[in-house]
């Protein structure tokens, strides 16, 4: 199942910062406005993978 996931960026001084609104803890900070919807990218998916072996290790059965 693809998900859509909406990306909130800004421009601070000269760096560029952003998060993933509906996911917590998914923010990451680069020099670019690419570099950072790339670092945004990486960051979700392994934050997801990271949130679905929990889910998995804690599954009773």
């Amino acid at each position: 199942m693809n998900r859509e996931y909406t990306a909130i960026t800004k421009q601070i001084g000269e760096w560029w910062v952003g998060w993933i609104e509906e996911i917590p803890g998914v923010n990451c900070q680069e020099k670019t406005h690419e570099e950072l919807l790339k670092s945004l990218r990486i960051t979700l998916i392994e934050a997801l993978q990271f949130n679905h072996e929990e889910a998995s290790s804690r599954r009773v059965g």
